[in-house]
């Protein structure tokens, strides 16, 4: 079982081996306009606030509705609660390298080490310098104690046997990018945050944050036109960017204008480090799902742009197709760490 908590919903996903691949057994999800009066989670200075009795009651409010039946998850950890850095080291024996990743990590992370927990994988043993010996470029993730142990509470008021944590980022590539070949651009747009992440043959080279995020879209449309955001919300949700209302459209192109020549700079400065160049783009996370934005940014960009299909490759009812491929973006996360349990078997 998967489970991604996000700002404005919490998802879940059973899935089972069926033969040599993934069955999708059962999958729910709550709002939080449905349960309680505010978000199930809120960014301040880069942590995460939970109620812990709120998540664990509206997880409880799916598995009875979905008729759930699993107690072993995977939980996804929003990225802007843990620390993404990425560093390098000389050449080194593979036994010397995690003492030097500790050593090097006080640096580089902005709490002490006593009240983090570390996790790492090397994305290139053979990083070129120019003029200089090869490097190892290394990825660093940090995941403060706080938000595991809030984690931890909450899987114990659900009567959930808690597996794992993982950052959302790579629950993304493992439901996204299966093949693992080629160079692909994910983008998560979700509430809070946009997030756009290089893939490398199936490893992160990169990432980066931006605050044009679904939220802002909907604030934006709703001082525009100077209207209550829940209003705005409605409007954006059902004209989208190209749509015969112009108005919504006009209102919130420049805002995805920005973020689209922020990509593009992105990844042409990784063409100009790496010699490589992103073949495509793929977008996830709830705000991949307004009206035309795929459309409208396939425009914009150099390369093919897509949404993301996390049900892709996983054996489900035929009469489910429509509906899971409309769901699919807001659903990759919660997919992505479900499936980290077969990799455990």
């Amino acid at each position: 079982m998967g489970v991604d908590i996000g700002t404005s919903a919490i998802k879940v996903v059973e899935l089972s081996r069926e033969g040599k691949g993934v069955k999708l057994e059962n999958y729910g999800e709550i709002s939080s306009q449905i349960l309680l009066e505010r978000p199930f989670r809120k960014v301040e200075r880069n942590s995460i606030l939970l109620s812990d009795q709120d998540i664990a009651r509206a997880i409880n409010a799916i598995f009875n509705k979905a008729k759930i039946h699993t107690r072993e998850a995977f939980f996804s950890i929003p990225d802007f609660s843990s620390f993404f850095t990425f560093m390098e080291l000389p050449p080194m024996a593979q036994e010397e390298i995690n003492s030097a990743v500790q050593f090097e990590a006080r640096r580089h992370i902005p709490l002490p080490l006593s009240e983090v927990t570390l996790d790492w994988i090397i994305i290139n043993g053979n990083q070129k310098q120019a003029g200089g010996p090869p490097k190892l470029k290394i990825l660093l993730v940090a995941v403060p104690h706080e938000v595991i142990n809030q984690y931890q509470n909450i899987a114990n008021l659900s009567q959930i046997r808690l597996a794992s944590l993982e950052a959302e980022v790579f629950g993304l590539v493992r439901s996204l990018v299966k093949d693992k070949k080629g160079i692909v651009g994910l983008v998560d747009m979700g509430a809070q945050s946009t997030t756009f992440s290089i893939v490398d043959q199936g490893l992160i080279n990169a990432t980066h944050s931006f605050d044009i995020s679904g939220n802002e879209l909907t604030k934006v449309l709703s001082n525009s036109l100077d209207i209550g955001y829940n209003e705005a919300e409605v409007l954006k949700k059902k004209h989208g960017i190209a749509s015969p209302d112009k108005s919504v459209g006009g209102i919130i192109s420049p805002l995805l204008d920005l973020l689209a020549r922020d990509i593009e700079k992105i990844s042409q400065h990784f063409y100009q480090v790496e010699g490589k160049k992103i073949e495509r783009i793929i977008f996830a996370g709830g705000g991949a799902l307004l009206p035309g934005l795929i459309q409208y940014l396939s425009g914009l960009f150099q390369r093919p742009v897509s949404i993301a299909n996390p049900f892709e490759g996983i054996i489900y009812p035929k009469v489910l197709e429509e509906n899971l491929k409309t769901m699919g973006p807001s659903y990759a996360v919660a997919i992505g760490v479900a499936l980290r349990g077969f990799e455990k078997k």
